[in-house]
């Protein structure tokens, strides 16, 4: 697999982008994954990085995402928070991904059994983890609108697609630079979902 360097990154369209991560996860859920040399990329990385995806997702240790799509050193950049959320640093860091160092994609990545998401459902409250709990509140309110209890395992991944929703709205609403950029077609926000069970993706 070719390291990008700026040319083969500015030569990708969107649509060809998000099929890098569809044959990715699809090389990875089946047990292929393509050769790479990887302290070679390490060496073409090291005087630039040019990556094609600005990746947000949570914590969990389950979802690498280079290893679920595929990809290999200086592929994509990555923001992992619990919960997959929206802060200013994470607007300001795909900002620089995609103003300044050409990244096309934006895929705010969200999963099954999400432990922050459950714990949003729950209301729990401690620490710092209560204030960021506190940014999927919207989303837990609208799925309890729908069900009797937003606690059970089907309601809590309702939540889970909802956050991510909440999450690509929320980088549409307060960021200009991300917002203009989709608008004139230059980048794309997308929400996926993984299901840590059988290690595929979804596209929402």
């Amino acid at each position: 697999m070719k390291t990008l360097n700026k040319e083969l990154q500015s030569k990708l369209s969107i649509s060809e982008v998000k099929q890098i991560l569809v044959d990715g996860n699809k090389r990875f859920v089946n047990g292929e994954s393509a050769e790479r040399n990887l302290l070679q990329q390490v060496n073409e990385t090291s005087t630039g990085q040019f990556p094609h995806t600005v990746v947000l997702g949570c914590i969990d240790s389950r979802v690498t995402a280079e290893q679920i799509f595929d990809l290999g050193i200086g592929d994509i950049f990555k923001a992992r928070v619990a919960g997959n959320i929206v802060n200013e640093d994470i607007l300001g860091s795909m900002e620089y991904g995609c103003k300044v160092a050409g990244s096309k994609l934006i895929v705010v990545l969200g999963h099954t059994s999400c432990g922050a998401v459950t714990s949003a459902c729950k209301g729990v409250e401690l620490g710092n983890i209560t204030t960021l709990l506190s940014k999927m509140k919207p989303s837990v309110q609208k799925v309890e609108k729908e069900v009797e209890d937003v606690t059970t395992t089907e309601s809590i991944q309702k939540v889970v697609i909802e956050n991510i929703h909440n999450s690509m709205a929320e980088i549409r609403n307060n960021s200009e630079i991300l917002a203009e950029m989709e608008k004139n077609g230059e980048i794309e926000i997308i929400g996926a979902y993984y299901d840590v069970a059988d290690g595929k993706v979804q596209f929402i």
